[in-house]
């Protein structure tokens, strides 16, 4: 049940479209094995308003929540954290050079979740 969160500033929308910073971050997740591609959400959304480091308007940032569900060893973690990032970088070439790359995970509690499948 990983679900991908890419928030990113807004101007890194001018760089390369949400659509295809998304893919690259939702492929790079499946290529890991570490999401089954039936459980596997991914949403990215830019973010007009936000103050980063000394507000310098070519700074920008890519930040990645990865909300996991309980049971992955930590290796697995680390490495679906490296592979999204990555992939980020693929994604956004020499444009990272002005920009704070992140992502994080958050393991999901399920006795704190209600999960409806519809597909």
């Amino acid at each position: 049940m990983p679900h991908l969160i890419v928030e990113y500033a807004a101007g890194v929308g001018d760089v390369v479209p949400a659509q295809r910073l998304g893919d690259a971050v939702h492929d790079a997740a499946l290529a890991t094995g570490v999401a089954a591609v039936d459980a596997l959400r991914t949403r990215a959304e830019p973010r007009d308003v936000y103050a980063l480091a000394d507000r310098h308007p070519d700074n920008g940032f890519v930040a990645i929540t990865a909300r996991l569900g309980p049971g992955r060893s930590d290796g697995d973690v680390e490495r679906l954290l490296s592979a999204l990032l990555d992939a980020v970088e693929q994604c956004l070439g020499d444009a990272c050079r002005h920009l704070m790359l992140s992502d994080e995970e958050q393991e999901i509690d399920p006795a704190l979740r209600i999960n409806r499948k519809y597909l």
